[in-house]
């Protein structure tokens, strides 16, 4: 079974200037998402989607494809994730060289376990998921509408952590990472379809790099990890 790995990263930022190449534990942030996928023997290949010419060098630089610019028209801050997806499809469908999986890694999501994305592959093919995404544990109480509110829990009868029942368990999406199969993410143009598997991963993989506070927080738990 033929696996790519897709690494999107546009040059524009507003949060952080240059965040996927802004320096992270001692190297690129998206230079952790790649040596993480090149690590993975499942994957056949690593493909980095950008509209940056900085970027593609560096890609390249830690051992990924660049094969191809992204069109400014599925690059600005409107466009999707999936449009770039279906960009690299088209692209590789072009090569004949679709694979039969296809894997959605977040450059903003760098911290994973070694081996995680071996793990996740396996459990998506012994399960004979469609698609999987990653998620943890979530221990929070959440609120929406100011106006109107209301919770996610009952409130009247506030239960404890221990004694949540498994079914009611609910889990945070990280966004570290999708898998599915392509002629699914093709037809359905959105990376979670038909029978959907979750993959649960540790606290310290759940956080997103969107802030300054984001990298703080990331390059130490790298760290820790790396002594």
């Amino acid at each position: 079974m033929s696996v790519i790995a897709f690494i999107p990263a546009r040059g524009g930022s507003k949060g952080v200037k240059n965040k996927n190449i802004k320096m992270l534990a001692g190297k690129p942030l998206i230079a952790w998402s790649i040596e993480q996928a090149l690590d993975c023997d499942l994957i056949d290949r690593v493909i980095v989607s950008t509209d940056s010419y900085e970027i593609a060098d560096i890609a390249r630089k830690y051992g990924a494809e660049a094969p191809f610019m992204r069109p400014a028209e599925i690059s600005g801050d409107h466009a999707t994730t999936e449009s770039a997806m279906l960009h690299c499809c088209d692209y590789l469908e072009s090569k004949d060289e679709l694979p039969e999986l296809f894997i959605l890694i977040q450059a903003t999501s760098p911290v994973r376990a070694k081996n995680q994305l071996r793990n996740a592959v396996l459990n998506f093919k012994s399960n004979e998921f469609d698609s999987m995404l990653t998620v943890s544990k979530s221990h929070r109480f959440t609120w929406k509408n100011m106006e109107e509110p209301s919770a996610s829990y009952n409130y009247n009868m506030r239960p404890r952590r221990q004694d949540i029942a498994e079914a009611d368990q609910e889990y945070l999406e990280t966004g570290s990472f999708y898998i599915v199969k392509t002629n699914e993410l093709i037809k359905s143009k959105n990376r979670l379809v038909g029978k959907i598997g979750l993959f649960e991963t540790a606290e310290d993989e759940s956080y997103e790099i969107d802030s300054e506070i984001d990298f703080i927080i990331c390059e130490e738990i790298l760290k820790s990890k790396l002594d």
